[in-house]
């Protein structure tokens, strides 16, 4: 059993007040009404997230708090106590930043990117806002081009400061990006590239974009955002166009030439599609 975790454990007895688990040590944890399953009987198998509750008990629950043990996450302050500060866990328990964790003085309602790990001196689930402490400290094994899950922690002048797979810092660039991202943000993305000094840039465009510039990206971006279609064509206005995709209507017709020569979008009467090959 791993605290701070998602665990498949054993009903093995059912009370008035909810279901025992067996953690695998002859301990049992209390599964409590609220949370079991219906028709949930002995010897069925429950996912679970383990942590301790106001008492030090541990105890289980069916809810997946917003972030366990290894993620990273952007989480809002509840409370401020002589301890430090209380996040939304989204659980029945809030989660502890202590003050030493703290980057700056955390504020009541402001939201921040923590780490979340085990304090295994108390055995506590805590979270710290000391992130660099926790990220690239494995070289990164990457292929190029390879599906990645990306985290939004903060905007530069060069671009957006992302996690990659909860281990390793990366960029993305400003002129890769078509939209605003928020702090926070959860995105898939793609490892553009690693370089010598093992920075990571990575990109939010599949395989396949690579020959892909200006307007064309732009609408291959819009359609991945629109599920795939707009009701774009050639007798659209161009005021439509610029509005959509902030480029004029010659443009447009050009960069939608160029996708379909590729074979990276198919035109239809009332708009284009992106290939499903193409969606990330």
């Amino acid at each position: 059993m791993n605290i701070g975790k998602i665990n498949t454990l054993k009903v093995i007895k059912t009370v008035d007040f909810g279901v025992y688990l067996d953690r695998g040590d002859g301990i049992e944890i209390l599964l409590p009404t609220r949370y079991v399953p219906e028709a949930c009987r002995v010897d069925d198998e429950v996912d679970v997230f383990i942590y301790h509750d106001n008492e030090n008990r541990l105890i289980a629950t069916t809810i997946k708090p917003l972030a366990i043990v290894g993620d990273f996450q952007w989480m809002i302050v509840k409370e401020i106590t002589q301890v430090g500060a209380f996040l939304e866990w989204g659980i029945m328990k809030d989660l502890l930043v202590p003050f030493r964790e703290q980057k700056i003085q955390m504020i009541k309602g402001h939201g921040y990117i923590v780490y979340v790990y085990l304090d295994h001196v108390t055995d506590r689930i805590v979270a710290s806002a000391r992130i660099d402490k926790f990220l690239d400290n494995v070289p990164p094994h990457y292929e190029h081009n390879e599906e990645v899950d990306l985290l939004v922690v903060e905007e530069t002048k060069m671009g957006y400061k992302v996690i990659i797979n909860n281990l390793h810092w990366g960029l993305l660039y400003h002129n890769e990006v078509f939209r605003m991202l928020d702090k926070g943000e959860h995105l898939k993305g793609y490892i553009k590239e690693i370089r010598e000094d093992d920075k990571i840039d990575v990109s939010l465009q599949k395989l396949g974009y690579e020959k892909v510039d200006g307007v064309a990206r732009r609408i291959l971006d819009a359609l991945n955002h629109n599920g795939g279609f707009l009701p774009l064509h050639d007798k659209s206005d161009a005021s439509e166009i610029q509005a959509l995709l902030a480029c004029s209507k010659k443009n447009y017709k050009k960069a939608i030439g160029s996708l379909y020569k590729q074979k990276l979008i198919a035109l239809e009467d009332n708009g284009i599609r992106i290939h499903k090959s193409v969606l990330p």
